[in-house]
């Protein structure tokens, strides 16, 4: 048996859940396994990207969990950084032109 930790962050909380799981039980199963699907049903546990401690993991399925592994579920991202980025600059440089 192996000890994990699945975490999630939604918009208004977030959870970290301890988990013991079987050797070689993969990323995707042992999401599915911690139960946090209950938590949050609107999770897709079959599609959301995972991760281990900030790094997304491209084979969820077949990666094994190791022992002390931090399994990170992802969500989508609200809005694209380099377009928010570019929005702001805009508006900056907008300011700028107005205050000269």
């Amino acid at each position: 048996m192996v000890d994990i930790e699945v975490v999630y962050a939604a918009e208004d909380r977030q959870v970290l859940l301890a988990v013991t799981v079987p050797v070689g039980t993969g990323l995707r199963a042992a999401v599915q396994a911690s139960g946090i699907a209950a938590q949050f049903p609107e999770l897709n546990l079959a599609d959301c990207p995972l991760g281990i401690f900030g790094k997304v993991v491209a084979d969820a399925e077949r990666r094994a969990v190791q022992a002390g592994d931090r399994i990170e579920i992802y969500r989508p991202l609200l809005a694209d950084p380099k377009e928010v980025r570019r929005l702001r600059a805009a508006k900056a440089a907008l300011a700028r032109q107005q205050n000269s």
